[in-house]
Order: C-alpha cells, then structure tokens, then sequence
C-alpha cells in the first residue's frame, strides 16, 4: 500500500449491512464533546469531578507493587465476590452464593450486555420503560430480540402496571427495571414489587435489575432491590457498579447477581467478552469494603447534599423541577425558558450558555413532543456546581 492510498481505496469491497442501523455516538459522548469544544461546564456525561476514596486509591498502587498484575479468575477475585455476598445480606437480607451466584465484571454495561445475551434469542420479546438507558436496546437487537417500549407514567415516572400487563405475551422473555432510574431518578417501593412479582408469577419471564445507583437513594428512604424480593431475586439479573459507589467510572468494575442456572449462562457470555476483570482494582475494592463496610451508608446524604445544593442554586432560574429520588441527576423542564426542542436546547444551552445537560428525548423511542426536559448531573464538586447555577440563572 502506498502511503496516499486509503483502506477503502485499494480493492473495491462490499461492506455487510449494519447490525445495529439505528446506533450512532452516543449522546454522552457527543454532549462532552461538545462541552469540551466550548469550554463548557460538563453536566451532561454521569461522572463525577472529584476522586474516589485516598484509601481505595492507594490499595490499587499496594497491589499492583506486590505483584497482581494477571489475569483474575473470569468469575471474579474470591476476595471481592465474598465482599460483595456481604454487602448483599447485610443490605438486603439476600444470601447469595459466592461460588455460583455472584460474577465480577467488567463494569455494569458488560454485565447487562452478558446478561442479555444469554437468554435472549432471535424474536425474543424484551420490555424496556421510556426514558431508558441507551445500552439496553441495541444489546437486546445484536442477539436478535424485539425492544418493546412502553412509557413511563409523567411526572412521577411510575410504571403503568396496567399497560404492562396488557404488553405481555407469550414471546416475553425478559422485563429490565431501573431502579433508581436514570434520567428521572425515580425509584420502585416495596408495592412495586409486588405488583411486579404478580405479574411474572406463572410466566418465565426473567427479570433483569439495572441497580448501579443503588447507594445513592435520599431523604430516608431504602432502595428496593429485586433482591429484597425472593420470588424475583429467583428469576432476576441483578447489576450494580463499583464505579458509581466509589466516583471511579474508569475503573469499569461491576458485577451481576443471578441464580445459578442464570449465572451459568451468563458467565459463558463473560468469559468470551472480556473473560476477566483488572486483578488490582478488584483486590482493592474487596480490600476497603471489608476495611469499612458501612461506607455505602454515608453515600446517599453525601450525593443529598448536593443534590439540596444544586436546587437550591437553580430554584431562581426559569427551570421548574422535583427534586430527584435517587441518583446523581435532576431533571429540569424548560418550557418556560424556550420552545426548541430538547437536543437543540440542550446544544444551545452548551454552545451560548456555556452549560452542558443531556436532552431527555434521546432515552425514548417515541418522545412526547409536549416533554420539554434535560438532564443535570450533580455528581460535582461546590465550585463546579456554583458556577453552573450562576449561568443557569441568568437564562
């Protein structure tokens, strides 16, 4: 090949067709970019801007100085998954098997994909609530499932239990539930799961719980896992996210809870996309869940406080909210600050306003025309949040 030829340019080729044609950058992605190009504050992307835990941190560098630099096991360190089935009991009431029930993965999209593509098959029927995660759907597509979308009720962004009921048939193998969800940062209660149970119960639906928040819930009240519930912990994918408890998103690092038979499957998914886990970071996190169990409790007042920080600085501007459940995200509607749709708000409020927000239409199938909302995420520090209030103010 000669340097001014191009891959494309040298033999002509067919390409095959897209897998997944209705797949492009994430918004994530493009939102940060975007902020990025104009220097833009970034509360689009879910990340926080400060460190995880000094003592975390350091045991990572201990660990890798002492020689855990190969492959972990594909399941998982047994120091970690053993932290994890602790956290899990204590938390939950659940007792979870350390050997067959609890699988380390390379963060919780690995998970929810492996998940997906264990037991999904082609004409598959899978049920998502909208708004809903971007991974989700094109996981569900690549293994030959249909997505099936069903709204969430406005403005509480409640589960219409009726409308799900009547959505189930025959093909339906699988319901995801976010809890707390994102965007809205809405949360399931205990009569939601059992709502949920009644419907499944007879069926062989699997249920998949996406939990990645399920620290970070406020004003005093629980996070209702699936695995608080036994009869659909005995059917369920449950995946949380080490990167979100302990503000280090890069790391990757989640794991996924399912019994065994579901396990089973799962892993021989994992164990051909990704296989393993990074051994430190994994020997790291068991080392400070064991050395302070009960940090997870101090989370959700910790994330309240900026969340209480973060209205309070945009309660004079034009936006109208409720403050959010759980989660790191608050939700504005701006139907009193502009009539643009919600993606050309949103690029408008990063390129002239210099604040970057997620446009909430993007997590829907069919958005609602009338829904006039973004997304803000306050997982930042005071200064950066103080800023960004400032500049929202004066919209």
């Amino acid at each position: 090949m000669h340097s001014s030829d191009t891959l494309h340019s040298v033999t002509p080729f067919h390409y095959p067709t897209t897998k997944l044609p209705k797949v492009g950058t994430t918004i994530f992605s493009v939102m940060s970019q975007l902020a990025a190009q104009h220097g833009a504050i970034n509360l689009s992307q879910g990340f926080p801007d400060f460190e995880g835990p000094e003592a975390l941190r350091e045991r990572v560098t201990y660990h890798m100085a002492h020689g855990a630099n190969q492959y972990a096991p594909m399941t998982g360190m047994p120091s970690l998954r053993e932290a994890i089935a602790e956290k899990v009991e204590r938390l939950y009431g659940c007792q979870v098997d350390v050997e067959t029930e609890v699988t380390v993965t390379s963060g919780a999209t690995e998970a929810i994909f492996a998940a997906i593509s264990a037991v999904v098959r082609a004409g598959d029927e899978v049920i998502v609530f909208d708004p809903c995660y971007d991974c989700y759907e094109p996981a569900i597509e690549i293994n030959g499932g249909i997505c099936r979308h069903l709204p969430l009720t406005l403005p509480e962004f409640n589960i219409d239990w009726q409308l799900l009921k009547s959505s189930l048939t025959p093909r339906t193998r699988m319901i995801i539930v976010n809890t707390p969800h994102n965007p809205s940062g809405a949360t399931l209660s205990k009569a939601d799961l059992d709502q949920l149970a009644d419907l499944v119960r007879d069926t062989h639906i699997l249920l998949l719980g996406d939990e990645v928040y399920e620290h970070i819930v406020f004003d005093d009240q629980p996070h209702n896992s699936l695995l608080t519930h036994a009869e659909l912990a005995a059917r369920s994918f449950v995946v949380s996210s080490f990167g979100k408890t302990y503000h280090t998103t890069g790391w990757k690092v989640g794991y996924c809870i399912a019994p065994a038979p579901l396990s089973v499957e799962l892993r021989k998914v994992h164990q051909y996309l990704t296989f393993s886990t990074a051994t430190p970071l994994q020997l790291a996190i068991a080392d400070y869940m064991k050395k302070d169990p009960h940090y997870t409790n101090e989370l959700p007042a910790f994330y309240q406080q900026k969340r209480d920080l973060f209205c309070a600085l945009i309660r004079d501007s034009g936006f109208s909210f409720t403050p959010a459940k759980g989660t790191y995200f608050q939700l504005v509607d701006y139907s009193a600050v502009s009539d643009l749709d919600d993606v050309s708000f949103a690029r408008w409020l990063t390129v002239e306003k210099g604040v970057a927000a997620i446009p909430v239409s993007v997590f829907c199938a069919e958005p609602n025309p009338s829904m006039k909302l973004v997304r803000f995420c306050f997982a930042k520090g005071a200064d950066t949040l103080n800023q960004a209030g400032a500049r929202l103010c004066q919209l």
